[in-house]
């Protein structure tokens, strides 16, 4: 049997195998502006040297056009990885591209996604990233990873997803669609792209 002969039974068989059923009944609290916050308890000495250790100083530098989140990169972290081709996406050039190459990932590497981003101006709350795997257009996986809250600062935050398995097998080698999204609290659309991956045995 080819690698690509897979049959939408048994792609059925493993969507169901990875179908998770939770859902998060989460409330976000109001937003308030960066400016806001450091008005708050403007009185209190000791809170508000708290706050500036926390969120900095309050400044207004950063140009108004920019986004508030910039995803800037995707990296495929694993001990095994080809140091001639490194599993990174340059998330700040053209998109369009990764849907027409495949990174190659062999089978049964363990492996972390780094997403590496900027937050500008305001505390961003909630932000998450949401990865749905498919293959020969059938959906077999979809994952959700709570990033967490950030506020702004001019270095840029990593986040790191917990240590995974690639598939391994003779039915689970070839490539697969990878939709990814950067979202939040308040369901903003931070960045989506789509990427392939290519399991192979060497």
């Amino acid at each position: 049997m080819a690698e690509d002969d897979v049959t939408p039974e048994q792609l059925a068989a493993i969507a169901a195998e990875n179908e998770e059923g939770e859902s998060v009944d989460y409330k976000p609290p109001a937003q308030k502006t960066l400016q806001e916050i450091h008005e708050l308890d403007k009185d209190d000495e000791s809170l508000r040297k708290y706050k500036e250790a926390l969120l900095g100083a309050c400044t207004s530098e950063i140009d108004p056009t920019t986004p508030n989140v910039q995803v800037t990169r995707l990296t495929l972290v694993c001990d095994q990885t080809n140091a001639s081709n490194p599993l990174t996406l340059d998330l700040q050039g053209d998109l369009e591209a990764f849907k027409k190459q495949s990174f190659i990932l062999k089978e049964g590497v363990e492996y972390r996604i780094k997403i590496s981003f900027k937050v500008n101006r305001e505390i961003v709350s909630g932000l998450k990233y949401v990865q749905q795997t498919s293959r020969k257009g059938v959906k077999i996986d979809k994952s959700d990873y709570m990033v967490g809250s950030y506020g702004p600062r001019p270095a840029e935050y990593d986040f790191l997803t917990p240590l995974e398995e690639a598939p391994k097998g003779l039915l689970a080698r070839g490539t697969y669609n990878i939709k990814s999204k950067f979202t939040d609290d308040d369901k903003h659309d931070h960045l989506s792209w789509e990427w392939n991956l290519n399991i192979k045995k060497d």
